[in-house]
């Protein structure tokens, strides 16, 4: 069964003092987990969207073959410090919803 994984992060505005210089790092880590992420076997697609109404808050939604395959990525090391990275850098753990069709 295919499944979508929406996921959000909260990227803190830059005038409410985040500092400028993690942000390429930020840019780096996003892009290369979004690599990693494409060439896992059940991966379907990807996308990133920023809400209109607060410029602050991503939601990337996943795609994916089976919720196998998901857990699979979900649990890989390398993905995971990856995110760790991530999150530490935002100051808040990235929020995970899987939903699948019915």
């Amino acid at each position: 069964m295919t499944i979508r994984v929406l996921m959000t992060r909260r990227i803190p505005e830059l005038t409410s003092g985040m500092d400028l210089a993690v942000l390429p790092r930020l840019n780096e880590l996003l892009i290369h987990l979004r690599g990693m992420a494409s060439e896992q076997p059940g991966y379907i697609s990807g996308e990133t969207m920023h809400n209109v109404e607060d410029p602050s808050e991503y939601l990337v939604i996943g795609t994916w073959k089976s919720l196998e395959a998901w857990r699979k990525w979900r649990n890989n090391s390398r993905r995971a410090a990856i995110q760790a990275e991530i999150d530490d850098l935002l100051g808040a753990p990235t929020a995970y919803k899987v939903y699948g069709y019915e």
